[in-house]
């Protein structure tokens, strides 16, 4: 049975049960309960929920089917074992919404949904290959559908407007496609073309995406860039197996980020389109591609040791096994740059939603404006 097929029918089954338990508890939701649902009600700020699309940039796996055993690159533990060390989490504590579970964890509460979701899943791909596919792009953009058609049946129709409208879409893709591209296909027909030509079919789809979203009444999305992939410590492993590609004096395969770079460039410019078309949309995206770069460019500044080799990994710089065990972790992690194989490390991230928020330490991170100026924007 394809696996495609077994997340949809999961994702039925998910409703239903949130259908039948507002059934059988009798939940009648009346004006009083609609207004406890806004913005204000609930959190104090101008954002009702955070609600959360992407790969291992924004999950750990636990919000994947059968993560063991289909996670092709053995590192169990991208994110040091808890979410509350990747960027999306970390912002969301700056906002106030720390109740933000993986879509899977749900049990059919209607306030499990109004404290936000988490549809991403490690290995997700903007490019749906079917098959083995893990939770791609379309797939989560189902889930958030049938997420807001419950909302829907709860609540009145102008409430449930109101509150995606005053919610933040956060969107991380991207990496896992790059990833696919120079890790498991060296023999893709893609790598014949362009950096330009894969980056503008990822592009129009993610841009495809962020309209959806807003046809299904988003105001407020984040979209995050891709990382300085060719810094992590598995491709510059990779390259130095293959002699294939050049290392920079960062330690980072020049030719993966030449092609990373192409794809953050092409997704700045159709978002900046993207305001203009919607005058009433709030998109932001925020360069982490450009933040971490800073990072490892000037180590001891940001306080890092290390950036080049994994924390937590085996073989040379941590980088030809995962993280299969915490036990392989390093002592301090904050002195690192890279978590694992991919995957930069809690000090890392919190650096990125600092200047996500507040353009400090590193300027301009986010643009048009900080997530703060985005929370604080009325829709």
């Amino acid at each position: 049975m394809r696996r495609g097929y077994l997340v949809h029918v999961h994702s039925l089954v998910v409703m239903l049960i949130c259908m039948f338990s507002s059934i059988v508890h009798g939940q009648q939701y009346t004006e009083e309960t609609d207004l406890n649902v806004t913005a204000n009600g609930r959190n104090g700020s101008l954002v009702s929920a955070f609600f959360v699309l992407g790969d291992s940039s924004v999950d750990c796996g636990d919000n994947t089917l059968f993560y063991p055993l289909l996670h092709g690159r053995l590192s169990l533990y991208p994110c040091n074992g808890s979410d509350g060390t990747l960027l999306p989490q970390i912002i969301a504590d700056k906002i106030g919404l720390t109740s933000i579970l993986p879509f899977y964890a749900q049990n059919g509460s209607l306030n499990e949904i109004l404290g936000g979701l988490n549809f991403g899943s490690t290995q997700a791909m903007i490019m749906n290959q079917g098959g083995f596919s893990h939770q791609s792009l379309n797939q989560q953009l189902r889930q958030v559908s049938e997420s807001m058609q419950l909302l829907q049946l709860h609540l009145s129709e102008n409430t449930a407007v109101e509150f995606t409208k005053s919610s933040i879409f956060f969107l991380s893709f991207g990496k896992e496609d790059y990833i696919d591209l120079f890790l498991h296909n060296s023999s893709n027909p893609m790598l014949n073309h362009s950096a330009e030509y894969f980056a503008t079919i990822l592009v129009n789809q993610m841009t495809n995406a962020m309209r959806y979203l807003y046809e299904a009444n988003a105001r407020k999305i984040i979209c995050l860039g891709v990382l300085p992939l060719g810094c992590a410590p598995r491709m510059a492993w990779e390259s130095n197996q293959t002699s294939d590609g050049y290392i920079d004096g960062n330690g980072c395969v020049d030719n993966v980020n030449n092609w990373v770079l192409e794809y953050n460039r092409l997704l700045n410019e159709h978002i900046v389109q993207l305001n203009a078309e919607f005058s009433d949309a709030h998109i932001v995206f925020c360069d982490v591609y450009t933040g971490i770069l800073e990072i490892i460019r000037k180590p001891r500044f940001y306080g890092f040791e290390d950036t080049k080799s994994a924390c937590c990994g085996l073989g040379s710089n941590g980088a030809m096994i995962g993280c299969i065990s915490t036990e392989l972790a390093c002592n301090q992690a904050s002195a690192h740059v890279w978590w694992d194989l991919l995957n930069p490390t809690e000090a890392v991230n919190s650096i990125l939603a600092q200047a996500a928020w507040s353009n400090q330490p590193i300027p301009d991170l986010c643009r048009p404006f900080t997530i703060h100026e985005l929370v604080n924007t009325k829709t």
